[in-house]
């Protein structure tokens, strides 16, 4: 643990500790699904994955763009970006029960399936488990790596104050910032497009990257708000900060709306029978009034709020509209991912509510462990005494 003026308050090792309680708590009786329905346990496992390796991965992506950008607003939520980041070897680790269920996941890896889809067969030499195994590994070594060396190079800064490190920051995250699109929009499609092998969308890999790049930033404003209530950081953060974050999370917000409602609209127009069945159990029924509930909950309210000055001013304001994304998020996903499982009919088994909950508490006691490593705000940045001017200025107002 750091030890300093800016270490983490003591609400951060009560939250280590209780989300451990409940994280293991609740895996252990997801571990009991394993033995009760094995299809259920690995469908419902996938849809917790994927909510909470959005989050991680996500941060990494903004940790570069805050770096590519510069700015007060990245200043201040860099730790939490960092320790959100350094979260990544646990996402690893959840995967690997993925790899070895992926029999019960995904039907390409079913002869009989192939055998009476000849476009499956075809497809085969791209959708087979080593490979599928191999271009997993290739993308966690290059999201743990570019993890690895900006937090590296973050804490060698706050013990050197070396001005070079902020320069070989930025130059990592240009490229670096590429690659993960390229391998975020990979693996959205060996992951969770392939749910449906006969079924495929140019813009499903973008709307992965907005989307996770989406939950990151709603979890870390709700981070930040928190730690904004309690000392160091309510002596740090600005209003003008929230301000900035929520200026961004309406671009986010605006940028998913943009790829799903494209997505939709190209399949729909284009009324071919291969791509619109995958809307078809999505739009009626249950399916269809989620699908309705997504596009309130998660574009038309949060856009209509985002849009106020005073409102994205307000952290107690802004943690609303955060907290409604984060729970948006993962709804849709669950809109997204049980139909392949389910089709038109609509079910929710205890194990989609018990996996969320059980990844949840593992990842946010880790998270609060690597929150507390480090000074909560980067003192040797060049940025820092601006964002103390930016504090003292709005506190003289």
């Amino acid at each position: 643990m750091t030890t300093g003026p800016y270490n983490a308050p003591a609400s951060v090792a009560r939250l280590q500790r209780l989300a451990l309680i409940v994280g293991v708590t609740f895996t252990a009786l997801l571990a009991l699904g394993f033995f009760v329905n094995r299809d259920q346990f690995f469908h419902s496992y996938l849809f917790a994955f994927s909510f909470w390796a959005g989050i991680s991965i996500g941060s990494l992506a903004l940790l570069m763009l805050q770096h590519l950008t510069g700015g007060g607003w990245g200043l201040v939520i860099r730790r939490v970006l960092e320790a959100s980041t350094r979260t990544l070897p646990l996402i690893l680790i959840l995967f690997v029960p993925v790899v070895l269920g992926t029999y019960r996941i995904y039907s390409w890896t079913h002869e009989e399936v192939l055998a009476e889809h000849p476009v499956l067969r075809e497809k085969a030499k791209y959708l087979n488990v080593p490979f599928f195994t191999v271009r997993a590994a290739i993308y966690f070594a290059i999201w743990l790596a570019l993890a690895f060396f900006l937090n590296r190079w973050s804490w060698q800064q706050d013990r050197t104050a070396d001005r070079k490190l902020v320069k070989r920051m930025r130059v990592l995250s240009g490229p670096g910032m590429v690659l993960l699109i390229f391998t975020v929009t990979f693996a959205s499609i060996d992951w969770f497009m392939s749910l449906d092998p006969e079924w495929s969308s140019t813009i499903y890999g973008f709307l992965f990257v907005a989307a996770w790049a989406l939950s990151a930033l709603a979890f870390t404003v709700a981070a930040l708000a928190a730690l904004a209530k309690e000392e160091p950081m309510h002596n740090v953060v600005a209003q003008l900060h929230f301000h900035d974050l929520g200026k961004l999370l309406l671009a986010l917000v605006m940028l998913w709306a943009y790829f799903a409602f494209s997505q939709f609209l190209i399949i729909w127009s284009g009324n071919l029978p291969e791509e619109i069945r995958w809307y078809i159990p999505r739009i009626h029924g249950t399916w269809g009034a989620i699908a309705l509930g997504v596009v309130v909950l998660h574009f038309a309210f949060p856009f209509l709020f985002l849009l106020s000055r005073s409102f994205k001013r307000n952290a107690g304001k802004l943690v609303i509209v955060a907290v409604l994304i984060l729970v948006m998020r993962l709804i849709d996903l669950f809109w997204m991912i049980a139909p392949n499982f389910t089709h038109e009919y609509f079910r929710v088994s205890w194990m989609d509510l018990v996996a969320p909950v059980a990844f949840g508490g593992l990842w946010l006691s880790l998270f609060a462990r690597e929150l507390q490593q480090r000074a909560l705000i980067p003192i040797n940045d060049p940025l820092y005494e601006t964002v103390l001017e930016q504090k003292a200025a709005h506190a003289g107002h």
